[in-house]
This record gives C-alpha cells, sequence and structure tokens, in this order.
C-alpha cells in the first residue's frame, strides 16, 4: 500500500490563489506553463510515430521546472534533469534546435552525439546531466565557486530527484557547498519513483530537509505543484542564497504523471494514484484561477494553446527537415579535444638544479602568478602543503581561497572543478595518491572526458596523480594505473621521468583546455635531479625525448622505467637507446617508429602490471608498422599481475626492473 508519510499532503486538493502577482503577471506565468505541456503532447506523438527515439516525460512537474527557472537571473546557471523541459523553455532555448536535439541531428547542441537532455546550451547558461545523474551536484559546486571567487553575488540552481540522493555524489557535493560556504540552490524533485522503485525503499527519513540538518544547511519542503506559492518561494530563496552566498535545500513534493521514460510506463503504480494526482495539476489549476477571477475567458485560453500547438509543430517539422548527419571520422576526431590552450609568453630564466618535487611546486607557483583564474584543490594542500609537501608554502603566498584543502570526496571536487572550468576558471586538482582516484572515476571518464565531445564545454582541469611503486607503500598506495585513463578518448596523459620535463610538462597542462591526468612517479620525488630554468616555460605534449642515443636496440619507456632503462643500458656492453615517451596522449608515434627501424630491436618496458597496459597498443602499433625493419619479435616487460606487495622483497620481485636486464640480454642475442 502507497502511503504518503510526508509533512506535505500530496494528497490534499491544490489551492492556488493570486496574492502578490498582477492579472499580467498571472497570465505570462501560464504562458510559461503552457509551453512545455504542449511539447509534452507532441513529442509523445513523435515518439509514437517513430521521429524521436525516447522521450522523458515531465508531465505533470511542468510546475516545479517553470517556476524554479524564473526564480534564476537568466545569467545564472542551471544544472538540469530528465524532467526539466520546462526549463529550456523559460531560458527561451529555440524550439527547432531543441526538438533537432531529440532527433539525433547535427542541429542539435550535440551534434547527435547524446540524445534527449544530455546536453547544455552555454548561450543560456544551462549546464546538462549525464546518466549518471548524481555527478552534475558537485559541477554545481564549481559554478558557484566561481561565483563566490567573483563576489558577484550570484546563486546556482541544481536539480536532483529522489531517487539520485542515494548516490554519494548527493552526499559529497551537499557536504562541499555546506564546508565552502557555496551559493548553491539544490532543488529534490520529490516525485516518489526512482524508475520504478517507491521512494520508501530510497530513503527511511520522513523527508529530505532532514538530511540538510547533518550538513549544517538551511533546508525548506515545498509544495512542486503549486504555481503561485512555488513561485514566489523559490524567488525569496534564491535571493537568500545569492545575499548569504550559503546553500539552501529545496525538497519539492510533485508527481510524473507518466513513466520515466516513455517505454517503461506506470503498471506499477498502485490503483488510482495517477487520478488522485491528476487533480493537483499545476497547469491545470492556474487555468482555473485565470477564469476564475475573470483575467482570462475559455476562447482566449484556447487560441493561446493553438497558437502554441502551431509554434511547436512548425519547429517540429523545421527540424524534421533537417538532413540526416552524415558520419565523417575527421570531424568525429576532431571534437574529442578542443585545440584552445592559453599559454603565457615564455619568459625561462637561469637554470637551478632541482628535485622533481621541488620543479613541481615551482610550476604550480609560476602557474598561479601567471594565472589569476587558477584555483588548486586537494586533500591537505594548504597550511600542510599536501603529503608529499608539493603545495608547501603556496597557501601562504596566494591565499587559501586559491589553494585549498577539501573534504575527503574526491568525485565531488572532480566534478566542482569541472563546474569552475565550464564557468570561466581553471583549476589543479591533487589526488593525495593516484589510487584514490578510482573514488572520482565516474567525473573524469564520464564527465571530463566527454563533455567538449557532447556539447563544447572545456573543462581546463589537470588532476595531478603521485603514482607508482618502489616506496613499500602496499596495494592501496602504489598502483600504475595510467593505462585506465589512455583508453578514454577526451583525455590527456602525461607522465614526466625528470624535473625538467616535470616543470615544462606540468605548466603546459595548466594552459590546456582539455583535462589532463598528470603522473608524478613518487620514487623520483626526491630521488633525481635535473637543471630547471626559473619563470615560465613549457614542454611540447606528444613529443618523445631521447634519454640515451643508441643503434643496437631500443627500449621505450616512461616514468621510473625511464631511469631503469638508462641503467640496465649503461650495464651492457651495446649500444642501447632509451626512449623517453614524456606523454602517453598523445602519443609520439613517429618518433617510436623512428627508434625502431634505427635499431631494428625494440622492448617496450612498463611499471605497470604486464597485462593489458600501454606497453601491449605500443608493441601492436610496431609490429604494424615496423614490421619488416625488425630483426627479432618485440619485447613487452611489466610488473607481475598481482597487486602491489608491501614488503620490500616482494616488491622487487614484483617490479621489472631485473627482468628488463635478462629481456635486454636475451634480445641482444637474437
Amino acid at each position: 500500500m502507497f502511503v504518503d508519510n510526508r509533512p506535505i499532503n500530496a494528497f490534499s486538493p491544490l489551492s492556488v490563489g493570486k496574492s502578490g502577482f498582477s492579472d499580467k503577471e498571472l497570465l505570462n506565468l501560464y504562458k510559461q506553463l503552457l509551453l512545455p505541456r504542449v511539447i509534452e503532447n507532441k513529442m509523445l506523438s513523435a515518439l509514437r510515430g517513430g521521429k524521436i527515439s525516447k522521450w522523458f516525460s515531465g508531465f505533470g512537474q511542468e510546475t516545479l521546472s517553470v517556476c524554479a527557472a524564473a526564480a534564476m537571473h537568466p545569467d545564472e546557471y542551471i544544472c538540469t534533469m530528465h524532467r526539466n523541459l520546462g526549463v529550456f523553455t523559460t531560458r527561451k532555448v529555440p524550439l527547432n534546435r531543441l526538438f533537432a536535439q531529440f532527433m539525433g541531428k547535427a542541429e542539435g547542441y550535440t551534434k547527435g552525439r547524446d540524445r534527449s537532455f544530455h546536453f547544455g546550451a552555454p548561450e543560456h547558461n544551462l549546464v546538462g546531466m549525464i546518466s549518471h545523474l548524481g555527478p552534475q551536484l558537485g559541477v554545481a559546486d564549481g559554478l558557484a565557486l566561481n561565483h563566490k571567487l567573483r563576489e558577484d553575488k550570484k546563486a546556482v540552481l541544481a536539480f536532483t530527484g529522489d531517487g539520485a540522493t542515494s548516490e554519494g555524489d548527493f552526499h559529497e557535493a551537499m557536504n562541499v557547498a555546506a564546508v565552502w560556504d557555496l551559493p548553491v540552490l539544490f532543488v529534490v524533485e520529490n516525485n516518489y519513483w526512482g524508475l520504478s522503485t517507491p521512494y520508501y525503499e530510497q530513503y527511511k527519513c520522513k523527508q529530505f530537509i532532514d538530511k540538510a540538518v547533518g550538513y549544517g544547511m538551511e533546508a525548506v519542503q515545498l509544495d512542486g505543484n503549486n504555481p503561485t506559492e512555488l513561485k514566489q518561494k523559490l524567488s525569496d530563496i534564491a535571493d537568500y542564497v545569492r545575499t548569504t552566498g550559503k546553500p539552501l535545500l529545496a525538497e519539492c513534493v510533485t508527481f510524473r504523471m507518466r513513466g520515466h521514460e516513455e517505454a517503461s510506463g506506470t503498471a506499477y503504480y498502485p490503483e488510482g494514484l495517477g487520478e488522485t494526482w491528476s487533480k493537483r495539476d499545476g497547469v491545470e489549476a492556474l487555468k482555473e484561477l485565470l477564469l476564475r477571477e475573470g483575467i482570462a475567458g475559455l476562447e482566449e485560453l484556447a487560441a493561446m494553446e493553438e497558437s502554441y500547438a502551431k509554434k511547436v509543430k512548425t519547429a517540429l517539422d523545421e527540424a524534421l527537415a533537417y538532413d540526416e548527419i552524415i558520419p565523417d571520422p575527421e570531424v568525429e576526431m576532431r571534437d574529442v579535444y578542443t585545440s584552445n590552450i592559453e599559454l603565457k609568453e615564455e619568459s625561462p630564466g637561469e637554470k637551478i638544479e632541482m628535485r622533481m618535487i621541488d620543479a613541481i611546486k615551482d610550476a604550480l607557483d609560476v602557474a598561479l602568478d601567471s594565472y589569476p583564474e587558477l584555483v588548486l584543490m586537494g586533500q591537505d594542500i594548504a597550511d600542510y602543503g599536501g603529503v608529499f609537501k608539493a603545495t608547501e608554502g603556496l597557501a601562504e603566498k596566494f591565499g587559501k581561497e586559491r589553494v585549498r584543502n577539501t573534504p575527503l570526496c574526491e568525485s565531488a571536487i572532480l566534478g566542482t572543478s569541472l563546474g569552475f572550468g565550464i564557468a570561466g576558471g581553471r583549476s589543479m586538482v591533487e589526488m593525495q595518491f593516484a589510487d584514490f582516484v578510482s573514488c572520482g572515476m565516474t567525473q573524469i571518464a564520464n564527465n571530463l572526458a566527454k563533455i567538449h565531445y557532447r556539447w563544447g564545454a572545456e573543462p581546463k582541469v589537470v588532476v595531478r596523480m603521485p603514482t607508482g611503486a618502489g616506496v613499500g607503500a602496499g596495494p592501496f598506495h602504489s598502483q600504475s594505473l595510467e593505462a585506465w585513463f589512455t583508453k578514454i578518448p577526451g583525455l590527456k596523459v602525461y607522465f614526466p621521468s625528470n624535473a625538467y620535463d616535470a616543470k615544462g610538462l606540468l605548466l603546459r597542462a595548466i594552459a590546456d583546455n582539455n583535462p589532463v591526468l598528470f603522473f608524478e612517479h613518487k620514487y623520483l620525488y626526491r630521488t633525481v635531479k635535473s637543471q630547471v630554468p626559473s619563470g615560465f616555460y613549457t614542454v611540447d605534449e606528444g613529443k618523445a625525448s631521447i634519454a640515451i642515443e643508441g643503434d643496437a636496440l631500443t627500449i621505450i619507456t616512461y616514468g621510473l622505467g625511464v631511469h631503469w632503462a638508462m641503467e640496465v643500458a649503461d650495464s651492457v656492453d651495446a649500444s642501447i637507446e632509451v626512449l623517453d615517451l614524456r606523454t602517453l596522449v598523445p602519443m609520439d608515434w613517429d618518433s617510436i617508429y623512428a627508434s625502431v627501424n634505427k635499431c631494428n630491436k625494440a622492448i617496450v618496458l612498463q611499471e605497470d602490471t604486464i597485462s593489458y597496459g600501454v606497453a601491449s597498443e605500443i608493441v601492436s602499433k610496431i609490429q604494424e608498422n615496423c614490421f619488416f625493419n625488425l630483426d627479432a619479435p618485440v619485447m613487452k616487460v611489466g610488473s607481475l599481475d598481482t597487486p602491489v606487495p608491501f614488503a620490500k622483497n616482494l616488491e622487487n620481485q614484483f617490479l621489472p626492473k631485473e627482468r628488463l636486464k635478462l629481456a635486454v640480454e636475451k634480445l641482444l642475442q637474437l
């Protein structure tokens, strides 16, 4: 049996009054509500006619979307969900382009690369969802952080459904917004159901506003179907968020009359539930108020609906007339990454001998000075300077607003960095250890990596990744995870082996408008030194360097592997070449092929476990492109296919250093 146990009785009659509104304002509000209702009916018809492939209906929830959007200023960001058609229409998104999006046409917001409401519209300050739902709340935090640092007294609106609040991203984003005092209005569309799962199987508390108490956040519960009351209260709430600069949670009780998406239906609804809620339809309730108060007559309202129907039909016909997309691999590949980069004028100064950790710290110092929009985020990076001291002293020099300690929540902070970039900022996020990035994989793999390809946004995020074994740190602080990210289109992956490259590549990464995963081997932090110029300089991506020149055999590697290879090269009586890749995405294939074709024998070395890593791809490409110049099979050397062990003798056995020397000796004999 379905029981409503919340303070707002969703089964009570809907009482809509005109207090505080002029007749003109009420009529305009009705127009704003009517348009998405007319579109809803047309899209259902288009779905049945095969003109669109998917439809997430907001029928019954138009009031919430429209009133929430109307409460925000046009230059304030809104993070939308499946059922927020009313947000897009209130923001006056062109209907022909909106419908083209639903049809997968090139004129849509994602050029056919994503469907339905999975898009953003920068010109309307709309940031769209991804299917994982929760991560957009962290993005809202980043948009709000930009407002906070600019002191511009603006708010951000972020929608989420009641089901999505079960995700950890909801908790993380709420906590970050509260701890950092970010001006975010979190609106929970409490419509009773997460697809077919009723609310009492999603949470135990009686009301969502109870959840806000634990974050030290203000909260309010609203009737999400009462148009006049909702618009007034949300406008007041938005003003509160703007003026105080603090977040607020608004639970809006509403109901969706149709399925989660049209194909799923509503057979799981208890009998009579839909009929009960149809009596609380905000669109019809406002229409009745207009008629009752003599603000408009039946003929006028019918003419208005007919006018909207014609407008919607015209826009739909325009979208239908657009040509189908002609696939072009070059276009698709080109749009995975933005070509935009904000390089400052290079001014390298006197060279100073530095350890890698010092070069990284110097790069961050120079970057903070060069890019006023840059913010550093990470656990313990402010006063403490980070666990490896890469940010030591930077908070004192540049302030804690720009060198920010974060709560222990990787996903929300990565989402924050994305939102901050969309709003015009630039960020560096430090993973305390690369291993911990698994807690933020959705943000990296599905949000940061895909967002430019989907709708042209530019993240401008660098994720620093202290990585690697050899320091006796065991299986959760020593993994080599770079191959996870080289597989994901839209990400760049850098992996320097020395202090000079570390500083130059890090400055190059910070200047890039794409997301960059920047791997730093912990063992190298304080064991290698280079002559490093002061000031601003960069090292080009996709340009390998020859660490040792030779012609008998080439070892292709990166990171700590470069030093192992050089040590082995010095220990054998042969001319060994060592090629330092420096960046893995983009990869310098030309230098790889040139080295192999010169030496005719090759070993590809990685610290990562031997199977399914970066080395496998390099070996495959060498076989394809250099086969006739090879004098022996290409060999692959890596660590054992086990987790990284803690005990030193086990770790030494795990790592490939000794196996590399055996492989070199074997290959030289062939």
